[in-house]
């Protein structure tokens, strides 16, 4: 059997595209804070006050993974969190100051990144590469979603 052409592999290309974007985001962006920990204050910033689960769901991360991205962010203190006045068995989450104050000079740095993380691309090209990565992603996560037992998605 002959070796298959890896280009035409869309999982090989996400691989190697996640490692440039690895690459770009510790030396350009920072090398405490992953980017999965970014999105989830992204996410509080704009929707302070959110549950665990609702945050996981906004960013696209698991149970386990946005536990542990949680718990980080929180041992940092960069977000704390409240019980929920209506329903005692939740937490709500919110940044802290420092969060703030992280996830603020992360966006300008981030917004940086991109523009050298996209640059072969014309407006153009980044609109289409844009549309396409997201309808695979989503598809995929609906894949995803399917394949979960009906007692886990709740």
């Amino acid at each position: 059997m002959a070796a298959v052409d890896l280009a035409t592999h869309p999982g090989h290309l996400a691989r190697r595209l996640q490692q440039a974007h690895y690459l770009l985001w510790n030396t350009m962006v920072s090398e405490e804070i992953t980017s999965p920990q970014f999105a989830v204050m992204n996410a509080l910033v704009a929707e302070p006050g959110l549950d665990q689960r609702t945050v996981g769901e906004r960013v696209g991360l698991d149970r386990s993974t946005i536990a542990e991205v949680i718990g980080r962010l929180g041992r940092r203190g960069l977000l704390h969190k409240v019980r929920d006045p209506e329903d005692g068995r939740r937490s709500l989450l919110r940044l802290t100051d420092d969060g703030l104050r992280t996830h603020r000079r992360l966006t300008v740095r981030a917004a940086r990144m991109n523009q050298v993380f996209l640059a072969p691309l014309s407006a153009e090209e980044q609109t289409v590469f844009f549309d396409l990565i997201r309808r695979v992603a989503d598809a995929a996560e609906d894949l995803r979603n399917a394949a979960e037992p009906q007692t886990a998605r709740g």
